[in-house]
Formats: C-alpha cells, sequence, structure tokens
C-alpha cells in the first residue's frame, strides 16, 4: 500500500499541473495529507462517492500520462544508474571495463538532438 501511495505522489508531482484545480486539491488532501474520504468530503462539501469518483478518475488519469510519457519510469531509471555510477566510482583503482560501464551509462542519459 505504501509501495502505490509512494508511486501515485511520484505521478501527482509530474503530472499534477495536468489535472483540474478539485482533481489536485482532493489528491493533496487524500494522498498528501492523509485525510480520509470522509474527511476530503466534509472540506469540499461533497459525498464520499464524488470523492471516491474523483481520485478513481483522477489516478486513471495519472496513470495513463505516465504510460504516454513515461517521466516516472525515466527517474526511476536515471535514480539507478545514478547509483550505479557512485558504486563504479567507489571501486578502488577502477578497472577499464567499469570506466566503460560508466561511460554508457552517462552516454544512455544524454540528450542528443
Amino acid at each position: 500500500m505504501l509501495e502505490k501511495v509512494n508511486r501515485l505522489n511520484y505521478l501527482f508531482d509530474f503530472y499534477g499541473t495536468l489535472l483540474t484545480e478539485k482533481q489536485q486539491r482532493v489528491m493533496e488532501m487524500y494522498y498528501k495529507d492523509d485525510l480520509t474520504l470522509a474527511e476530503v468530503a466534509g472540506h469540499l462539501n461533497i459525498s464520499r462517492q464524488a470523492v471516491h469518483d474523483i481520485l478513481s478518475r483522477t489516478v486513471l488519469a495519472l496513470e495513463n500520462w505516465e504510460k504516454k510519457l513515461n517521466l516516472y519510469a525515466s527517474y526511476l531509471q536515471r535514480k539507478e544508474d545514478g547509483r550505479r555510477v557512485l558504486e563504479l566510482l567507489a571501486r578502488r583503482p577502477l578497472q577499464e571495463e567499469d570506466i566503460d560501464a560508466i561511460k554508457e551509462i552517462v552516454r544512455r542519459n544524454m540528450v542528443e538532438n
């Protein structure tokens, strides 16, 4: 469950500006402020079912944008690549294959036009 919440928070960080103000507000209250459906409904003066429906549609929209744009997946890959480079650089002495691996990671992460 925590992994799902973390993923949705990242997706919200990447794509949140594409949501309506109401969707943004509901996501922030439910996922970031950790309010219950009833609490969100009370703050917004809507039903719990309406909150649930907004969340469902919003999560679907976020997942659809991620399928198309892959910002979160790219972020995770860059993070892993950075970890790997640091791991390789910590080796002493650096071997030729370590340097080649670092070069490949850097090459893969460079934006070439």
